[in-house]
């Protein structure tokens, strides 16, 4: 924990540190790409649910700063996030059990990677679906526009892609709830309120 100098710091002074993972991004900013030793693929290492998105949070019923916040929407970061968030509440995941994933979208499919690890790591659990999602250009609301799903607020991106992101979400949550993640996730939430 802490800033890139204290973390950096520790990695060079401390004897009880190999490596640490930062966001290269991060490194970059700060003019240090040198100390980039590997950059970790989606292969190799998948990230937490909504890694890297920003969001602003706003009173649900508030339309005026809605409308405001509205026009920031990236709509194919929306529709991963969308994916991502339904994959993880339908797992009924937190940040107690080790849950990641990766989305892209490419040629008008978004690809939806999910996996549940045990907390050794020596259980694993992961696949990946896709579902054919255009994606939108922003438009005005209109009267079957919903204005929530999975917590994420987007009245002026279409609701067809979005209600697929989740079901995609969805769709691949069941699929590893049905090979037996419920067990995997089910041990290691026992053994994190157990510490």
């Amino acid at each position: 924990r802490g800033n890139l100098n204290t973390r950096l710091q520790k990695l060079d002074e401390l004897q009880e540190f190999s490596a640490i993972i930062l966001a290269a991004a991060g490194l970059q900013r700060m003019g240090w790409q040198n100390r980039v030793g590997q950059i970790l693929h989606p292969e190799e290492c998948m990230y937490a649910v909504g890694q890297g998105a920003l969001g602003v949070e706003v009173r649900a019923k508030d339309q005026d700063i809605l409308d405001l916040v509205g026009v920031l929407h990236d709509p194919e970061t929306l529709l991963r996030c969308i994916a991502e968030r339904s994959f993880l509440r339908h797992l009924e995941g937190g940040c107690s059990v080790p849950v990641a994933v990766h989305t892209t979208i490419k040629d008008g499919q978004l690809y939806l990677t999910g996996g549940v690890w045990s907390l050794n790591g020596a259980e694993t659990m992961q696949d990946t679906m896709q579902t054919t999602i255009h994606v939108p250009v922003q438009h005005e609301d209109g009267p079957e526009d919903d204005p929530q799903l999975v917590g994420i607020t987007a009245r002026n991106i279409p609701r067809q892609p979005q209600l697929a992101a989740e079901n995609l979400g969805i769709s691949l949550a069941t699929l590893l709830l049905n090979k037996g993640a419920k067990n995997i996730l089910d041990v290691a939430r026992q053994l994190n309120e157990a510490h």
